[in-house]
């Protein structure tokens, strides 16, 4: 018996805490900020202060990764945005997330030279998360701020305020 102990006690606290560990995320009931959310931002300062339609679309990954996509992410022509997530508090969470931004083109003729939208910099965002009682939806403050090839600030921060809903069947 002594030497068939070893041989099972790893797999058995392995099983063990893995079980665990699903049993957490399965019955959250929907209180984490983990999942996929659908959301809308104003921003009240800064170069998108006017644009009054501006959608995020976020994905929050167990683990602390997420990914966001804006509807205006097509012009210019911009990737989403990756960074890293946290709880901070009960139904309070942090999120920071990057992207990289493109300059246009200086004319149509650069464009036909094969020139186009080369690389202009990088955007950072910050939110301050407050999720609802229910799980399904959240509160933020968010801040923008963009840099250049450099690292250096091209425009002062923009705040803002943002809303999503949980993406569910």
């Amino acid at each position: 018996m002594q030497e068939f102990l070893p041989k099972i006690m790893p797999t058995t606290v392995l099983t063990v805490f893995f079980a665990v560990g699903c049993v957490h995320v399965a019955n959250d009931g929907g209180r984490t900020l983990a999942g996929a959310w659908r959301g809308k931002v104003q921003f009240r300062s800064g170069a998108f202060a006017e644009t009054k339609n501006l959608e995020f679309m976020y994905v929050f990954n167990v683990g602390g990764t997420m990914t966001e996509s804006s509807n205006y992410d097509g012009a210019p022509p911009v990737p989403p945005a990756y960074g890293t997530w946290r709880k901070v508090g009960e139904r309070k969470y942090e999120a920071k997330y990057a992207y990289f931004w493109t300059k246009a083109p200086a004319s149509l003729e650069e464009l036909s030279k094969g020139g186009g939208w080369s690389p202009g910099g990088h955007g950072l965002l910050t939110q301050q998360i407050t999720l609802a009682d229910d799980g399904g939806s959240f509160v933020s403050m968010i801040k923008y701020e963009v840099f250049d090839q450099a690292g250096k600030p091209t425009e002062k921060e923009s705040v803002g305020d943002a809303q999503a809903t949980r993406i569910t069947f």
